[in-house]
């Protein structure tokens, strides 16, 4: 069939992208689904760091590719072993699919699926087909989604069903942003009744982890980032106080867990140095592969420290989607607020440089 989406033709393009434009909305061929796999409506899709880190050269992927990870739809056809998905039912597109059987999908979500990541670096769905084609050329698949687009074909592995009373925009932020920062607070940190946590980096991934804090009774919950706007956000969103990275060292914050979600080195030591003694460093941001950041192994032995590094949230999709869902509907998770901007495909260049400035929280595109 026919779609429009939006195509990285180029990694690398000089910023500002509204006008090197390194995504152009194209017309593309989709194949129809393949046994284990499903064809989609796509209703919404975040436009997350993620896809940034391939437009900048962060991550290195084949081009051209469909952009898009974070997303929500309804099935419009399943493949012939896709027997639990009817026509019509919504879904949340997550980024990583699981094969269910290797050695990583054995640890609860502690380690990602070592199929579904080969699968994303080749670009391609999870059994390693191509369902996107342009004038009769591949167009490869980005993290087995593509959903920057009016329709796309995706593994089973990679949907989780959601109820109809779930709108579109938040179910796509459960499938990245809210799997990934609350996710990793609900999986990585696990904070102990009343244990203080330190949140480093306030967009999608970082307000989630906030909120997930919060939600879970954490006390008090102290949130870091440079803008003066994501600090008054967050502190309207249950926030215990809201600081700039320099106050935090000036006043010399510290919290029983931290959690650094800008994908910064500097963030990270950030996020190290609000630790106490006994507490938990954890990871989620995705920066530059050759970044660094200094700690000292020393204060690491010295104050028993724990770091962790934490992909997706450590979450099974299938297991934690839920489970935000029924705190989304007893408004303990609202997930709406995290919501900046709704654009349509044509913005995705705009809102590239929106997303390198930092200054957006969770910007979607809405199709009809």
């Amino acid at each position: 069939m026919q779609i429009t989406g939006a195509v990285l033709e180029e990694i690398g393009r000089p910023r500002p992208y509204a006008t090197s434009r390194p995504l152009t909305i194209s017309r593309l061929e989709l194949a129809e689904p393949g046994p284990t796999e499903v064809l989609l409506r796509v209703e919404a899709a975040g436009v997350c760091h993620s896809d940034l880190s391939v437009v900048n050269g962060h991550r290195t992927r084949p081009v051209p590719m469909l952009l898009g990870h974070e997303a929500a739809g309804r099935v419009v056809r399943t493949g012939a072993q896709v027997a639990d998905l009817s026509p019509g039912q919504r879904v949340t597109m997550t980024f990583l699919p699981r094969c269910g059987a290797c050695a990583g999908c054995r640890t609860g979500g502690r380690l990602p699926c070592s199929a579904g990541t080969a699968s994303n670096t080749a670009g391609t769905l999870l059994h390693g087909s191509h369902a996107l084609t342009r004038d009769g050329s591949p167009v490869h698949h980005h993290l087995g989604v593509s959903a920057f687009a009016t329709h796309a074909v995706v593994d089973r592995a990679s949907l989780v069903p959601v109820d109809d009373d779930v709108p579109p925009e938040v179910a796509a932020v459960l499938g990245c942003a809210v799997l990934t920062g609350g996710g990793a607070l609900l999986n990585a940190v696990r904070p102990e009744p009343g244990a203080s946590v330190v949140v480093v980096g306030l967009g999608g991934v970082g307000m989630s982890a906030l909120l997930a804090a919060v939600a879970l009774g954490a006390g008090p919950v102290i949130a870091v980032d440079a803008l003066e706007s994501k600090l008054e956000l967050a502190r309207e969103l249950g926030a215990t106080s809201a600081h700039t990275p320099a106050e935090v060292a000036d006043l010399g914050i510290r919290g029983d867990h931290a959690l650094e979600c800008a994908g910064h080195p500097r963030a990270f030591e950030t996020a190290f140095a609000a630790t106490r003694p006994g507490g938990r460093t954890v990871t989620v941001g995705l920066p530059d592969p050759a970044a660094r950041a200094e700690i000292s192994p020393a204060v690491v032995t010295a104050e028993a420290r724990t770091v962790i590094g934490s992909y997706l949230g450590s979450a099974v999709p299938a297991r934690d989607v839920p489970t935000f869902v029924e705190w989304w509907r007893a408004g303990r998770l609202p997930i709406d607020r995290l919501i900046t901007r709704r654009i349509g495909l044509e913005d995705l260049n705009e809102a590239m440089d929106e997303l390198a400035d930092g200054r957006a929280v969770r910007q979607v595109v809405v199709l009809d």
